[in-house]
């Protein structure tokens, strides 16, 4: 057994040791220098517009800071005034709700508001009329 093993080590050994020349297939330098043109023909990537987008990406920063303010007030509005109105309201509501009704009309008429104009500009926008 150990004959044999030593055999196939030096019938590898041998094949190994043997320095043919490899050659690539016919037409693999062309094909290759041709797509290497290619690429170097190709025009660079579109850069992103960040000079358009960063009045958006503002605007959206504001607004989060103005709800973060507007919940923390709510919070702390529904903390201080919630053993006034504890006897009136079902202790089920969140503090946020025991506000004015009115307020909440407001907003919510504001909110849908500024969703309404951001979908309008971001339509003119992509369809190039802007």
């Amino acid at each position: 057994m150990r004959h044999l093993i030593r055999h196939d080590e030096e019938e590898i050994n041998r094949i190994l040791s043997r320095e043919d020349e490899i050659l690539p297939s016919s037409g693999f330098a062309v094909s290759v220098m041709d797509a290497v043109r290619r690429e170097a023909a190709a025009p660079p990537p579109i850069p992103f517009p960040w000079k358009r987008a960063l009045p958006g990406l503002v605007a959206a920063g504001f607004a989060l800071a103005l709800v973060v303010v507007a919940i923390v007030m709510a919070i702390t509005q529904g903390a201080s005034t919630s053993s006034q109105f504890s006897a009136s309201l079902p202790s089920a509501s969140p503090p946020f709700f025991q506000g004015n009704l009115e307020h909440a009309a407001i907003w919510t008429v504001l909110a849908l508001l500024a969703t309404w104009m951001s979908v309008k500009l971001s339509m003119r926008l992509a369809s190039g009329r802007g």
